[in-house]
């Protein structure tokens, strides 16, 4: 359009330039007629206008291009990139809005940038953003869209320095939150920032409008973070500040538990949190606020205690009733008989709730008349039910304990009758020890069997070799002690006592075929005959060829010692292998010298018979006297030897 008429301009300056031309010359030549095609052909071709082309388009010298170029420079506005100007709209297409921003031409930008001005007409105007003055086709590039996101970031930046609560639309749902139209820009809304409760449906908030404060920005990347839960949280602090202004020790407060955990309930007292400690729930004892409470009950409480600046309540719900011990029935007192559920248990006892708030405590001294030992953890469960009959009763100190076995007569009253020394009975193993083992006879009733009244012949490291708990055993009432109850018992006295029969069995140098059963560092135990169990020190232990006799080898046993008292016997397998060298060596002894006396015999025979004695005789018998006589020394020293 411009262009058109700067052309038309220069067109016109070169028409007036001619004219004045032609009108000089005609001037000059008034004599002539003025006939315009005579004055063209004599003309010089020197005086025509070569600069001027076939489309009438003349070029102009630099300071008339300088002038022209200043007139239209003149008639636009200087734009840079990125900055946001004022257009006016000139024309609307089915795709795009055609704007004038007063520069050389118009931009076009996207009719889907103004989907939020529906009622859109020329001449209206707009903000625009420039962001490329001439692109690669020449055109003047706009965007509608960069210039509201600018300016919504202004305002947001803004509004985050003062604080104030903005209005946003949320348009989407995404990964952890929402998506905000704020002033036409998005914006993240956290799903931990949506409400004070936690939220799990983040569709129940797409499409609606909301007040937000901005709790964050990042201007590198221009973006924001909103919370609508600072406003909750904001109002709801001045309603904390309201009620803790008036709150009072004592006060009685209407709630509803917001949440239940092991330890107690939170309840919302509108708009102030308080704590229900599960202490504080009932006067009875509870394993969990969940057994009494629910979730969204509604309660009346009583503040116990606060504190202004940590905005820490506590309340009590069994304080709102009397103390059971306060109005405990007339017939609970000492010596009247009562049932209760066991609550807690301890290694002294278990506590029996006689009605919610009222324990007892059942000692384990007081749970059976027998004076063996009880653990009460393994005697009593949670939850189970006994009757018991009130020993001692202190209200004041609201302290209580109880007896079961005063339920029954106590048997120790008649034991002599019911169980008299030397009767045999059958019992049941309660427990054992490193020492005995505990057997009950009767409720109430029982004894030990001490480890050495187990067996006459064996011997034993601990009683469970021999028995175990739960097992019926046989036993006989070697003593009682009423004072202290407690039954003497032995199982071993059942039978006479065998080592004075064995007695003769074993007698010391005895040889009997044992097994050894076990080995330490002294020795080794051998069982023997007739369930009979023998020792042999490790000396003793050591056959003909240097080795050890290991466990569970069977071989000759000598009897070294038998002690009837201590129970005791000793034997050897070393000295049957020692004693039977000792005997051969003996039997040679003894057969040299019945030789050595044969030969002597025969000597004096002949010496008898001789007469006289040759010098050739003497000399036979002079050699035999010799070898007598080394005969005889050599006997002398084997013997010695020996």
């Amino acid at each position: 359009m411009f262009e058109k008429l700067i052309i038309k301009q220069l067109n016109a300056d070169a028409q007036e330039s001619s004219a004045a031309t032609q009108a000089g010359e005609a001037t000059a030549t008034p004599n002539k007629p003025a006939q315009a095609p005579e004055v063209v052909d004599n003309s010089a071709h020197d005086d025509f206008d070569w600069s001027i082309d076939k489309r009438n388009v003349a070029t102009y010298t630099k300071e008339q291009k300088e002038k022209y170029d200043a007139v239209y420079e003149g008639t636009f506005k200087a734009v840079t990139d990125g900055e946001l100007v004022k257009g006016l709209v000139v024309a609307l297409t089915k795709t795009d809005v055609v704007i004038n921003i007063g520069f050389k031409s118009d931009g076009l930008v996207s009719l889907n940038e103004f989907r939020d001005l529906p009622n859109l007409k020329t001449g209206d105007e707009v903000e625009v953003m420039v962001v490329e003055k001439e692109d690669r086709e020449g055109h003047l590039n706009l965007s509608r869209k960069q210039a509201r996101i600018t300016r919504a970031w202004e305002k947001i930046v803004e509004v985050h320095k003062t604080g104030e609560v903005i209005t946003g639309t949320v348009t989407s749902k995404t990964k952890g939150g929402l998506i905000v139209d704020v002033f036409g820009m998005e914006t993240f809304l956290p799903g931990s920032q949506i409400d004070v409760k936690p939220v799990t449906d983040y569709d129940q908030f797409v499409g609606k409008t909301m007040e937000f404060k901005v709790v964050k920005i990042n201007e590198a990347i221009k973006n924001a973070v909103v919370s609508h839960k600072a406003l909750i949280e904001s109002d709801i602090e001045a309603q904390r500040a309201e009620i803790m202004s008036k709150l009072e020790r004592g006060q009685v407060l209407e709630g509803t538990i917001k949440n239940i955990t092991d330890f107690g309930a939170f309840m919302d007292l509108g708009g102030l949190d308080g704590l229900l400690y599960i202490t504080d729930i009932s006067w009875g004892r509870i394993s969990h606020p969940g057994e009494v409470l629910k979730l969204d009950q509604k309660l009346k409480v009583v503040v116990l205690d606060f504190d202004d600046e940590k905005k820490r309540i506590s309340l009590g719900l069994k304080q709102l009733t009397p103390h059971p011990w306060d109005i405990l029935p007339e017939n609970i007192h000492e010596g009247s008989v009562v049932k209760g559920k066991v609550v807690n248990i301890e290694d002294y006892g278990a506590f029996l709730e006689i009605m919610p708030g009222v324990e007892g405590l059942v000692h384990v001294s007081e749970i059976t008349w027998a004076n063996t030992p009880i653990n009460a953890k393994e005697f009593f469960k949670l939850g189970d039910e006994y009757e018991a009959k009130i020993v001692t009763l202190d209200k004041d100190n609201r302290k209580m304990s109880l007896s079961i076995k005063q339920m029954s007569e106590d048997p120790w009253s008649t034991i002599e009758t019911k169980f008299p020394e030397s009767s045999r009975h059958t019992g049941l193993v309660k427990n054992i020890t490193p020492y005995g083992v505990f057997v009950e006879l009767a409720p109430g009733i029982g004894g030990m069997i001490h480890i050495s009244d187990l067996s006459w012949l064996k011997r034993f490291n601990h009683p469970s070799e021999y028995t175990k708990v739960g097992e019926n055993i046989d036993v006989v009432i070697l003593g009682i002690d009423k004072d202290n109850r407690k039954l003497q018992l032995g199982h071993k006295q059942l039978e006479e006592d065998p080592w004075n029969a064995l007695q003769g069995t074993f007698a010391v140098g005895s040889v009997h075929e044992g097994t050894v059963i076990r080995r330490d560092d002294k020795g080794g135990i051998v069982q023997l005959p007739y369930g009979l169990e023998g020792f042999a020190p490790n000396r003793h232990l050591m056959r003909e060829d240097g080795k050890s006799i290991g466990a569970d080898e069977t071989t000759q046993f000598l009897v070294i010692e038998f002690d009837r008292n201590e129970k005791r016997i000793v034997v050897s397998h070393t000295r049957i292998w020692e004693q039977s060298k000792q005997e051969e060596k003996q039997a040679a002894q003894k057969e040299a010298r019945a030789e050595a006396d044969k030969t002597k015999k025969a000597v004096k025979n002949i010496q008898g018979k001789v007469e006289k004695a040759t010098l050739g005789d003497l000399g036979a018998l002079a050699e035999i006297k010799e070898k007598l006589k080394q005969e005889e020394q050599q006997g002398g020293s084997t013997e010695t030897k020996e």
